[in-house]
């Protein structure tokens, strides 16, 4: 009999990465206008970003897509972003394929790519394309970055976080920040120390293996907060107003060549009034706010600065493909005169001009939701017109830094067309690998970007790349080479009434001079043309509603479930899976052993400083309950300490049938002890922070300090929702699109 003697070991080789392939850091920054780094023509200090463009290139044609969500999967993937399933938030799906908001199975991303040929990829900060309602503890997790070719991921799922509180995962799992305000902690300090783990812990591991890194910041979305000195510093920079700093801009760009000489800034944006015009309370407010956002660019910078200096040190930056980018231009959901904390007008609680000034000193810091006016917001995006969200250039011309020293030799400026798609397919160009026909058995849409790998060492190279059409909330556009048609689409209103303005973007960097008089024939071509594009992309039926589709996607979600349990031990629950409370009756209830003396601490809480609600025990052990609306903190506290022996306490609040007026009632084993009558619940927004039992984890909803852990015994807690939920869909909207 053979004894097998004869069997030989073998080992799997593994794959193997191209000879000489370079790593891949992607620095994704949000909504950041075009002209707002440095080297793209601003007073915000961005020195890392500036040295990496003075050695290698800036793009002044490149373009996204409007919107984070859908500029994230035209990125990761190469293809258009309806194409992919996210034809706009990632918060809804509209029951078509071009608006699943979760990237389709058959479009790869590209660490799904770059995974066969040896790569390890990891992924830092927002992500944002995959359904919020699949962000809780269960998922699923297909649509999360570890389901979608990341080996590591630490970052935050939804459109925004608080950058001292955030809703952080690391992986699969939701857990806590690993510090405070108190204790100094910013969210972008936090993910440049991750990516550095990351990127350190791959060189002490597997030194001859390629990574690929995508850091995507919070900042410069809101809420806008930073360190005060910053902010103190920019208050002085930007007190000339938005009409001399536009101009200042204009005059760098064309200096350094981002912008053809004889370009000229268009007129203001609809509704925003000229610098001079404004009293001195609404400037000084105003001024503030912007001062939050630069601060927060320039703090981003400085982090960076980090990361870039251990890829120098350690030897790696030679051969480290970087782009640093925008998502979408600077945005417009600041509204005109800006927002301390947005959470108070999401809520129906105005915040006139003189509020506003009242908490001047508080922008950027932890109880606050900061957002800069719109006047700002056209200044990031000089020179160009509108904003993010819409297809003009405000919303989609944006700054691309490329570094590869390996590669880049002659540093420069580059004017050729591209957009996000095309990322990938110039990555892929540049590694020398191919994107594949299946993966993980599932046949592949083709890529629909186009290489500009070209343009790294040719100035002049032509990439081929012709046409691409742009569509968000109804507004649409289309650039074909060279032209470009651009319509703005009112909401509710019909298609067929829109006006189409038609470009020579060669002479005219800005679109401002529009020919569709003068080129009908042309312009009708134009139109034609980016009806062809929606039916081969997916992005039929248009859709320019907004609340509809947010409340069409909760009640989906809900199932009209009413009911909730929280069993003790339960872990963090982000609000778009939490219990909607908002313009509705409902019961929360804590269920606890036989509580004893001096029992104190958090039984519920949902948000954070901004807003949101807790019900726990003060320090006397008095049953308190916060309805904290922007801020505004509406306790009702028993008169007297909870009895001992008490196993039942409550929040009980009655909606009135009309408005947003309701009775609040604090219940001891089912005795009511203190009522409240209040002129404000819930009206559209509960928090961008979750749900948690036992404890408030972040900055804290009600005052007392975090996490404030429950001392009793706590068995569960149970949330109760009436069906007397009216949602005003018009402000559900604003609230939303604020949100994005």
């Amino acid at each position: 009999m053979n004894s097998g003697e004869d069997i030989l070991p073998s080992w799997p080789v593994g794959s193997t990465p191209p000879v000489g392939s370079p790593n891949v850091l992607i620095v994704l920054f949000d909504d950041v206008g075009f002209s707002d780094f440095g080297c793209y023509g601003s007073p915000i200090s961005t020195p890392t970003i500036d040295r990496l463009a003075a050695n290698g290139l800036r793009y002044t044609g490149f373009h996204t897509t409007a919107m984070c969500s859908t500029t994230r999967a035209a990125l990761l993937t190469g293809r258009n972003h309806h194409s992919v399933g996210v034809g706009c938030l990632a918060n809804f799906d509209s029951g078509y394929p071009g608006y699943r908001g979760k990237i389709s199975p058959d479009a790869g991303t590209l660490a799904e790519m770059l995974r066969p040929h040896g790569y390890r990829n990891y992924m830092i900060g927002k992500w944002h394309v995959n359904p919020l309602t699949e962000s809780g503890p269960t998922g699923p997790f297909d649509g999360w970055p570890l389901g979608r070719g990341f080996d590591r991921f630490y970052g935050f799922l939804d459109a925004e976080t608080d950058q001292y509180s955030p809703e952080l995962i690391r992986d699969n799992s939701h857990i806590a920040a690993p510090g405070t305000f108190a204790t100094g902690y910013h969210l972008t300090e936090d993910l440049f120390d991750q990516a550095i783990q990351f990127v350190a812990s791959h060189e002490a591991s597997i030194p001859d293996k390629p990574w690929m890194t995508l850091v995507g910041l919070g900042a410069c979305h809101a809420p806008h907060q930073a360190p005060k000195e910053l902010i103190s510093h920019y208050d002085n920079v930007f007190r000339r107003g938005w009409d001399t700093e536009r101009a200042e801009r204009l005059a760098r760009q064309i200096a350094l060549g981002i912008v053809p000489e004889g370009t000229q800034l268009p007129a203001r944006n609809d509704f925003v009034e000229a610098w001079e015009d404004l009293d001195d309370i609404t400037r000084r407010v105003a001024t503030r706010l912007q001062a939050a956002y630069a601060a927060m660019l320039d703090h981003a910078d400085k982090h960076l600065a980090r990361l870039i200096d251990h890829l120098e040190f350690s030897g790696q930056l030679d051969n480290t493909v970087i782009m640093v980018l925008s998502d979408n231009g600077a945005s417009q959901e600041g509204g005109p005169l800006g927002f301390v904390n947005a959470m108070g007008p999401y809520n129906g609680l105005p915040e006139p001009i003189d509020a506003k000034f009242d908490r001047i000193d508080d922008i950027g810091g932890p109880d606050t939701h900061s957002n800069f006016p719109w006047g700002w917001s056209m200044a990031a995006n000089t020179p160009l017109r509108r904003y993010k969200q819409n297809t003009h250039g405000g919303g989609v011309r944006d700054p691309l830094v490329v570094h590869w020293p390996r590669k880049v030799t002659q540093p420069g400026l580059r004017d050729q067309f591209c957009h996000a798609s095309d990322i990938v397919p110039t990555l892929l160009d540049l590694i020398g690998v191919e994107a594949p026909d299946t993966i993980n058995g599932v046949q592949q849409k083709p890529i629909e970007g186009v290489s500009f790998a070209s343009t790294l060492t040719d100035r002049h190279a032509q990439t081929g790349k012709t046409t691409q059409y742009f569509e968000m909330f109804g507004h649409r556009g289309v650039v074909h080479s060279g032209w470009k048609a651009v319509a703005f689409h009112p909401p509710g209103t019909p298609y067929g009434d829109d006006h189409w303005e038609l470009f020579n973007l060669v002479d005219d960097f800005n679109e401002t001079k529009d020919l569709s008089a003068i080129e009908g024939a042309r312009l009708s071509e134009m139109i034609d043309l980016w009806w062809e594009q929606a039916r081969l992309h997916q992005v039929l039926p248009l859709d320019d509603r907004f609340a509809e589709r947010f409340a069409e996607n909760a009640e989906r979600h809900l199932g009209g479930r009413t009911s909730f349990t929280f069993w003790k031990g339960m872990g963090h629950l982000p609000s778009d899976v939490a219990p909607d409370l908002r313009s509705r009756s409902y019961r929360l209830d804590a269920q606890i052993e036989p509580i004893k003396s001096n029992v104190s601490g958090v039984l519920i809480a949902h948000g954070d400083a901004t807003s949101g609600y807790s019900l726990y025990l003060d320090d006397r052990s008095h049953l308190v309950h916060d309805l904290n609306i922007g801020g505004s903190h509406q306790i009702l506290r028993s008169p007297n300490p909870v009895p001992l022996g008490a196993t039942n306490l409550g929040f009980y609040m009655t909606r009135e049938e009309h408005g947003q007026r309701g009775l609040g009632r604090l219940v001891v084993d089912g005795e009511v002890v203190a009522t409240q009558e209040t002129d404000n619940i819930f009206f559209l927004m509960i928090s961008w922070s979750g749900l948690d039992i036992g404890l408030d984890r972040g900055t804290p909803v009600s005052r007392y300090e975090s996490p404030n852990c429950f001392t009793g015994d706590l068995v569960k807690v149970t949330i109760d929702l009436a069906d007397d939920q009216i949602l005003d869909g018009e402000g559900l909207g604003r609230a939303e699109m604020m949100r994005e």
